[in-house]
């Protein structure tokens, strides 16, 4: 029996990621596509000015931008990220995000592995 480790995909097709979370008004969407010990993949949409608060995660956490513009601070410090973009967010520091557009975003997480 083949278990999928990839989840909420079509497989053997190609696609447009950004296509795989629609925008809806005032809400932040998300599909998880992958979630386990060493990584999670998630695909997310946020309405203008929607926002994920200030935390920290035990892994390092790239944000490819698919669509639109946030603001991420890092720390205390701040980026403009748009389409086409990727940044990192090292783990332990504590990031938060903005949507100073509507924003679409690709959330890749790597776990420390003991």
């Amino acid at each position: 029996m083949n278990k999928n480790l990839i989840k909420n995909i079509e497989f053997s097709k190609a696609f447009d990621m950004e296509s795989l979370v629609e925008y809806g008004e005032g809400k932040v969407i998300s599909r998880t596509l992958s979630q386990g010990k060493a990584s999670s993949i998630t695909v997310f949409a946020f309405d203008k000015n929607e926002e994920i608060s200030s935390h920290a995660s035990a892994g390092d956490a790239m944000v490819h931008v698919l669509d639109g513009e946030a603001e991420i601070t890092i720390g205390e410090e701040k980026f403009n990220v748009k389409k086409g973009e990727v940044i990192v967010m090292p783990s332990g520091i504590p990031h938060s995000l903005l949507a100073t557009e509507r924003f679409k975003m690709l959330l890749i997480v790597v776990f420390k592995q003991d």
